[in-house]
């Protein structure tokens, strides 16, 4: 009998720990990337992505969440349709070679309350290089207009597109660039009771 709940306190104890975290998927309507580059110092532009993906989330041990999101290139967004077809082209993006990127996390660590170090790897135009995300959570709750539970984050970083082997006019057009990335991603299901 002391063998049979030695063996179903082991069990429960593992299940716990696999439900620690809730599988939440990133709402495309209301999350993306969007970059800033500089421009010749005459001003700084501006595009963005929307995404999809998901989220592994452990509200009570935010470190132990994770994150995988994925950008369909094509639908890089600048308000510029001139400009878009150019970025498109083998240029920048080389679509045609590259139609997707995607950040993967593979480490978290609380900076403080709110805020998160997110550590991940990025592959873009066909690169794979370490990134890391400076997130902020936003809010958990009830989203009141799907009644469906939501959490959102803000994060940001900067990159180098030479690191992923996009050169042209550098350095008329920066190199570095900056990243800032919204993100809403809802509940798939609640936790087992």
């Amino acid at each position: 009998m002391k063998k049979l709940l030695l063996i179903l306190s082991l069990c429960s104890g593992v299940y716990s720990m696999a439900m620690a975290s809730d599988a939440y998927t990133i709402d495309p309507m209301h999350s993306y990337v969007g970059y800033h580059i500089n421009h010749l110092d005459f001003s700084n532009q501006s595009g963005k992505w929307f995404v999809n993906g998901t989220l592994d989330l452990d509200s009570a041990k935010m470190q132990k969440s994770s994150v995988n999101i994925q950008i369909k290139i094509d639908d890089l967004v600048t308000g510029i349709p001139k400009l878009d077809k150019h970025l498109k082209t083998t240029d920048f993006f080389d679509i045609a070679k590259y139609p997707t990127a995607t950040f993967v996390s593979s480490k978290a660590s609380a900076v403080n309350n709110k805020k998160f170090k997110v550590e991940g790897m990025l592959t873009l135009h066909g690169v794979s290089k370490p990134v890391t995300l400076m997130v902020i959570e936003n809010k958990q709750a009830i989203n009141p207009m799907s009644k469906i539970q939501t959490a959102g984050f803000s994060a940001m970083t900067t990159i180098r597109r030479s690191d992923f082997g996009m050169m042209a006019y550098i350095p008329a057009i920066s190199d570095e660039v900056r990243l800032d990335i919204e993100v809403e991603a809802q509940l798939n299901s609640p936790k087992a009771q």
